[in-house]
């Protein structure tokens, strides 16, 4: 049986369906992958590696730069979700999807009507003031046009809620995700190497056997997968989602 018609059953037939994004699931919205040679890893502009730039000790001590970096090269407020994004929200109709789990910080799986989201690595759409905690949104940021955005209210400096290096995820959406892993009797995963973690490990909590990887590149968790699609995010999900209205 064609690998899609494949993977589009076995979603039919399941109950609880958990579904694990990575940054492949958003490359066809123009986001780049983060390692890719075109992503923001590679960029040769700063005197710093990027897990230094993108660091919670550099954001404190080297806010202007930490800035320049992530807005010219984090920040993408033209993507919109592309047809893996629309996909998955539509499938939502025809199947019990308990959550998708993104590794992904564009907030596009919201944007496209996916009603429960766990954003493991926080998101750009959100932001806050480190003093009094007010929220400010991505186009306020822009807006001011500062080298350092601060609050309009007590003028604290405002931070990104994104999860930088030496951060810890946030252990409420942690346990939340382990705990839904849990449940999943299909895990598909799309658009992830599987190399960071602690997302990866997310696997090791899936207790199923139907688990369904679709990524361009291998991953370690091949060989455990029912199913191993190696195509676009995009055309895949659209296929699977019309198989189900059919």
């Amino acid at each position: 049986m064609d690998k899609i018609l494949q993977a589009t059953k076995i979603i039919n037939d399941a109950s609880n369906i958990v579904v694990i994004t990575g940054a492949g699931a958003s490359t066809e919205s123009g986001i780049p992958d983060f390692r890719s040679d075109n992503g923001p890893a590679k960029k040769k502009k700063y005197d710093y590696p990027v897990e230094v730039l993108l660091s919670h000790s550099f954001f404190m001590n080297k806010t202007e730069t930490f800035y320049d970096y992530y807005l010219n090269n984090m920040i993408f407020r033209d993507a919109k979700p592309n047809d893996c994004h629309k996909s998955l929200a539509e499938m939502e109709k025809y199947c019990n999807t308990l959550a998708i789990i993104t590794q992904n910080i564009d907030g596009l799986h919201q944007e496209a009507g996916s009603s429960n989201v766990i954003e493991l690595h926080g998101t750009t759409k959100r932001n806050y003031c480190m003093k009094c905690k007010k929220e400010f949104s991505i186009d306020y940021i822009f807006k001011i046009n500062k080298p350092v955005p601060a609050c309009d209210k007590c003028g604290g400096i405002i931070k990104p809620d994104v999860v930088l290096y030496e951060e810890p995820l946030n252990e409420k959406d942690l346990s939340k995700a382990i705990s839904i892993a849990r449940k999943a009797d299909v895990l598909l995963v799309i658009g992830t190497s599987l190399l960071v973690y602690p997302a990866a490990g997310l696997l090791n909590y899936y207790r199923g056997d139907k688990l369904i990887i679709l990524n361009m590149g291998a991953t370690p968790f091949d060989s455990m997968a029912e199913i191993v699609i190696r195509q676009r995010a995009g055309d895949v999900m659209k296929k699977i989602v019309n198989g189900l209205k059919s």
